[in-house]
This record gives structure tokens, C-alpha cells and sequence, in this order.
């Protein structure tokens, strides 16, 4: 999403035009609409300023993106979001942001991320559409007790400006874009359970990318977790149906933290639990095409039938673990 994200040059139009859910020039159906998406808050027109929201939509489980158009200067005032974060990135114009103590002047370089837990007022200039990523505060909550093993002490805040420059920001963003493309373009089609796993590291990665207040106590060490609990992950993995779990279900089942697992398959599996799984599928796709009759299955179908969208991957992968191509197994 370079263009998208406001740190690469031209403009990327109307984000999500097919998931309109907000067409109006009334002020007072914008205010009412727009809190049914987000919350309730006050919403002001510039006096020389014409309204014409645009609002598109497109809601996951945890996450919601969003392209939001106001047509002219409007002051924002929805006060404590509370159950909800947001990542608020112009794509043309700008916007400045006053969360807490702390105030950023928004452009498309720099995205703003209020804190979920202090009064927010934005003005979002003229002309000025933004793409905003809804991430819901109980995900991130629950994230962060995942890959920590233990309950925050204190509200995770991040810090108000995000730096769309940023590498590791960068990485984010490829992962929003991703799901942005497959909501957007019908030849982007991701297997659910590979949507599923993406918009966790969306969650994940806003975590990890963006600098918050909890760094320093989410880097404190954690031993690894004891080999039964890779054993009842691997168990979990090898009971796949083609849905397979997340790291996060992994753990949960397995009884500890994210971090904790990770760096117990790295010692005594000798890989991650990602690709600990991806193994079981690919070995799944061989067991399914060996036994496939001439005719019956396709390579694609099959592939497709275990999370493996990108065949150019798959077969990289598939011919590096095994030593041929899928196509040569299914012919026998």
C-alpha cells in the first residue's frame, strides 16, 4: 500500500469503493452514521466548508479498514475511544491530532495512532481523505498477553506519530495492504484460514512496529516452554483438517505464551510453529495427490483446499521439501 499509506509519490484514489456504507452532505446524518461505525462524538464544519462524506468499509473480526472522506475541514471530538485503537493515515492533505498530552500534525508521511484510553480531538483538513485501520483493543490486549504470558500492568498507549518511513512500519503495512487488495480485487482471493492468520499479525505487527509504552516490560525474558507443550502443539498441528491453528491457538492449547513457544520449537523442534505447520500441510498436499486418480483433483484444488494461495510459493516449497514438483506426484 505505498501509495496508500502516503510515503511513495501519487495518488491512490478512492480506497474500498465497493464497500460504501456512508454517502451523505447532511452534517447531522455524518455524525449519526459515522458514531454507528466507530463511536459517538462531535463532528463541526469550517463555515466556509461543504460537506460530502464518503465512507467505505470493509470489517473483519478484529479489524476494520476504512477510507474516509469528509469533503472539507472538520473538527472530531469523540473524547476516550475506549474499545478501540486506530491508525489514521492521510492520503492527501493532513490532519492534526491531539491525543492525551500528546499532538501530531498528520501527513502522508506520518500516521497518527490514538491512544484508546485518552480524550481525543482531531482536525482533518481540506481535502484531506484518510485510510484508517480499526484494530479492536481487546485483540491487542489479548495479543499482548499471548506473546508476553502475563496481564499488561498498566493501558498499552502508542506513541501518537507513526513514521510511515519506518521499516519495520513498512512490513505493517504490506500486511494491511494484502487484506485491503483481497477485499478490493476478485483475482486476490485468500483461503480463510490464511485471512484469519493475517489480520492476527496485523494485530501483532502494530504491537511490535510501533513504539508503545509497554517495550520494555514485553522485552523482559520468559523461559521456554517445557517440551510437553510442544508436544501438544504438534499434536494440535498434526490434527489439522486444512483450517489449521495460529501460533496463538498453538498456545493457548499448549498452555503458555506465544514467546515462550516460539523459542521452544526453535530449541528443540529446530524451526517455528509456522513453519512447523506449513510442513504438516505440505505433507497433507502430497498424501492428498498421491492418492488422487487421473482426473479427480487438480494441483490447484488441492493446494488451495490447505491454505496455499500463491502457487509459485507453493511449488518452490513443495519441490524443495520433497524433490519434485506437485504436478509429477499427482501423475504418479
Amino acid at each position: 500500500m505505498a501509495q496508500a499509506l502516503g510515503h511513495a509519490s501519487g495518488d491512490p484514489g478512492e480506497l474500498l469503493s465497493a464497500h460504501r456504507v456512508i454517502s451523505t452532505r447532511d452534517l447531522d446524518q455524518a455524525r449519526r452514521l459515522v458514531a454507528e461505525v466507530f463511536c459517538p462524538h462531535r463532528l463541526e464544519l469550517s463555515p466556509s466548508g461543504r460537506l460530502d462524506l464518503r465512507h467505505n468499509v470493509v470489517r473483519l473480526q478484529d479489524v476494520a479498514l476504512n477510507y474516509m472522506d469528509y469533503g472539507a475541514e472538520v473538527r472530531i471530538v469523540p473524547g476516550v475511544l475506549e474499545s478501540f485503537y486506530l491508525v489514521q493515515i492521510p492520503l492527501r492533505g493532513g490532519s492534526e491530532v491531539r491525543s492525551g498530552d500528546a499532538t501530531v500534525q498528520s501527513d502522508r508521511q506520518l500516521a497518527s495512532v490514538p491512544s484508546a484510553a485518552e480524550p481525543l480531538e482531531m482536525v482533518w483538513r481540506d481535502d484531506s481523505p484518510h485510510f484508517v485501520v480499526y484494530v479492536s483493543r481487546r485483540a491487542v490486549e489479548r495479543r499482548l498477553a499471548e506473546l508476553t504470558g502475563r496481564e499488561a500492568p498498566v493501558p498499552l498507549r502508542f506513541r501518537l506519530g507513526m513514521d510511515l518511513t519506518d521499516p519495520a512500519v513498512r512490513g505493517w503495512n504490506a500486511l494491511v495492504d494484502l487484506l485491503r487488495r483481497d477485499a478490493e480485487d476478485p483475482r486476490v482471493s485468500l483461503h480463510p484460514t490464511v485471512r484469519r492468520q493475517m489480520e492476527e499479525a496485523v494485530v501483532t505487527g502494530l504491537i511490535t512496529a510501533q513504539p508503545h509504552n509497554l517495550v520494555g516490560w514485553m522485552d523482559r525474558s520468559e523461559p521456554p516452554a517445557a517440551p510437553k507443550s510442544v508436544r501438544l502443539a504438534r499434536e494440535l498441528c498434526d490434527a489439522t483438517d486444512g483450517t489449521g491453528p495460529t501460533v496463538g491457538d498453538m498456545a493457548a492449547h499448549a498452555g503458555v505464551s506465544i514467546r515462550a513457544l516460539q523459542e521452544a520449537f526453535r530449541r528443540y523442534v529446530g524451526m517455528t510453529p509456522n513453519e512447523y505447520l506449513r510442513d504438516v500441510r505440505l505433507r497433507r498436499v502430497r498424501d492428498e495427490l498421491r492418492a488422487a486418480r487421473p482426473g479427480d483433483r487438480t494441483v490447484t484444488e488441492v493446494a488451495y483446499s490447505w491454505g496455499f494461495n500463491h502457487l509459485g510459493r507453493f511449488a518452490s516449497m513443495y519441490v524443495a521439501r520433497f524433490g519434485e514438483l506437485p504436478s509429477d506426484t499427482l501423475r504418479g
